[in-house]
């Protein structure tokens, strides 16, 4: 892919190096995750760059397998927002919060003590509940309604003990720490990044994400004019989307505008974790993913 790429930054003292092997130290369990492949998609960025800005920031993966010197993040899921500026600013609470919500199953049991944590972020959102439910519901997927009510039953595994999350904390601290985070909307962070950044997005798909936080009300029209204005600053867009699903024998149809990107790469993300919950675990060999990476370069 590398030898693909003609657009070279003009990078000051800080310019992050794009990464050469995977980082498998998952922190959240969460669907649409891109960190088994996060890697392949930062071999896509330029060689050098100076900030890296990623307004969907979900899970991290790609933020994390970067690493960058310096970033700007955000996510219009507040509590997801916060505990993630918490990992970058302050890991020793999110440990804390983490092994206070684990401990209730020694006295609750599994499913108990994972329902009054869901109930409780139900009541009143908060970073440490949904940290707990996203280790603990089934498949890592979870469904929000409208009002941003999740519903998603325990998961049949045991969540990660305290002693290894807190190793996974101190290796996402060390590699975020360089990443101001933010609650809000993509298209403010976006509106920040200068000739030299480089921007990753990753919104809700169209075509299979529909269950997700702020998927209702995302708008790829108001995306796509965002990615236009970033590219005519002189900031590199990637952007991961629809690409193919069923094993490649259903092709998601997207209408992109005329010239905004200069070239695609498809990225093999194996089988699909929404199709695995729906339909109750199942092998799912013919539930296979392809997404497409929009490069603006």
């Amino acid at each position: 892919m590398r030898e693909q790429q003609e657009l070279h930054f003009k990078a000051g003292n800080n310019a992050t190096l794009v990464p050469l092997r995977p980082f498998k130290a998952q922190l959240l369990k969460w669907v649409g995750n891109k960190q088994r492949f996060a890697h392949e998609i930062a071999a896509c960025f330029p060689d050098r760059f100076d900030r890296y800005v990623e307004p969907f920031l979900g899970s991290g993966g790609v933020l994390g397998t970067l690493a960058p010197c310096r970033g700007l993040a955000a996510d219009v899921l507040k509590p997801l927002a916060e505990l993630w500026a918490m990992v970058a600013t302050k890991p020793g609470l999110v440990k804390e919060w983490y092994t206070e919500r684990w401990a209730l199953i020694a006295t609750m049991g599994k499913v108990a003590a994972y329902e009054h944590v869901k109930a409780a972020y139900n009541e009143s959102p908060s970073p440490g509940s949904l940290l707990f439910i996203s280790r603990a519901c089934y498949g890592g997927v979870m469904r929000f309604r409208r009002d941003g009510y999740i519903s998603t039953p325990c998961g049949a595994h045991d969540p990660i003990v305290p002693a290894s999350f807190a190793h996974r904390v101190d290796a996402w601290h060390a590699r975020i720490r360089g990443t101001e985070i933010r609650h809000g909307d993509f298209e403010c962070v976006m509106n920040e990044a200068k000739q030299g950044d480089v921007i990753y997005c990753d919104p809700p798909y169209v075509h299979t994400q529909a269950i997700l936080y702020g998927a209702q009300s995302f708008s790829l029209e108001r995306l796509l004019a965002t990615i236009d204005r970033a590219k005519s600053r002189g900031a590199f867009v990637a952007l991961s989307i629809d690409g193919s699903k069923k094993s490649d024998r259903v092709q998601c149809a997207i209408k992109l505008p005329r010239g905004l990107f200069a070239r695609e790469v498809r990225v093999n993300c194996g089988r699909s974790m929404l199709r695995r919950f729906q339909m109750g675990g199942s092998s799912l060999e013919g539930e296979r993913v392809t997404d497409r990476l929009l490069l603006t370069h």
